[in-house]
């Protein structure tokens, strides 16, 4: 069978999440949705991640096969056009072999978060950023980020849900800068324990509005403890925004 990998950006408004559910809208389900609608297969497709309720993509990969042998660009026209009215676009379709799989033949995935750091809330990008109104030293945050690089127990930084086996990962990237009136947080690592990312972020921001010292979020993280975790930043800031192969 014709095995496709997709690209693709999506506003996680309005979806409960990326993994398809019951009677609820997700965005694998639109997709499974577009592509029946296409050529009139019901499919499984894979993902490099499954994003939570409300959390964006600009490069989630995806993967799924066909029974007919379609041109690459034909299966991504045709999806863009029956996801019309979806907050959802295919952005790129290539042809890959047999036992090449999203998720599982990924070797790296890169996050992003936005804060909007201004008096002013969001008028454009409501929806796609934390808002937060008191100043954030993101010099301090870069520095209290550092600690979380390289191979740990992120135990505190790890939600009470998550299904992972173990709580040690290697984060490869942790960087904090301003971008004008935000500031972003990038996050790179083979992979993540569920709500990493946000629980890391609310944490830094905590130094960020100088209620944690710097070295305080090295503490919470050898405290192995999830109660020593900072708030957990909303998930409208959050985006998915490559994968490594």
């Amino acid at each position: 069978m014709p095995r496709y990998r997709l690209t693709l950006e999506y506003d996680g408004s309005g979806y409960n999440g990326f993994q398809a559910q019951t009677d609820q809208p997700t965005v694998q389900g639109a997709v499974e949705a577009a592509i029946t609608a296409f050529c009139g297969e019901t499919v499984r497709l894979a993902a490099a991640g499954r994003t939570d309720t409300g959390v964006h993509a600009t490069g989630q990969v995806i993967s799924l096969d066909l029974d007919k042998d379609w041109p690459a660009r034909t299966v991504m026209n045709a999806l863009n056009a029956h996801l019309v009215g979806e907050r959802i676009a295919v952005l790129d379709c290539v042809g890959v072999d047999g036992d090449w799989h999203a998720r599982f033949s990924a070797t790296g995935r890169r996050y992003l978060y936005r804060i909007l750091n201004r008096p002013g809330p969001p008028a454009l990008d409501h929806g796609r950023v934390w808002h937060m109104r008191k100043p954030l030293d993101a010099e301090a945050m870069q520095s209290a980020a550092r600690a979380l690089v390289g191979l740990h127990d992120f135990t505190t930084f790890r939600d009470v849900n998550c299904q992972s086996k173990s709580p040690e990962k290697t984060l490869d990237v942790a960087r904090v800068f301003r971008v004008g009136d935000e500031v972003h947080l990038v996050f790179e690592a083979r992979s993540f324990l569920h709500r990493q990312v946000r629980s890391m972020t609310g944490t830094l921001t905590e130094v960020g509005l100088g209620r944690w010292a710097i070295e305080d979020v090295a503490r919470a993280l050898v405290a192995r403890d999830r109660a020593a975790c900072g708030p957990v930043a909303p998930s409208h800031g959050l985006y998915l925004t490559g994968v490594v192969y």
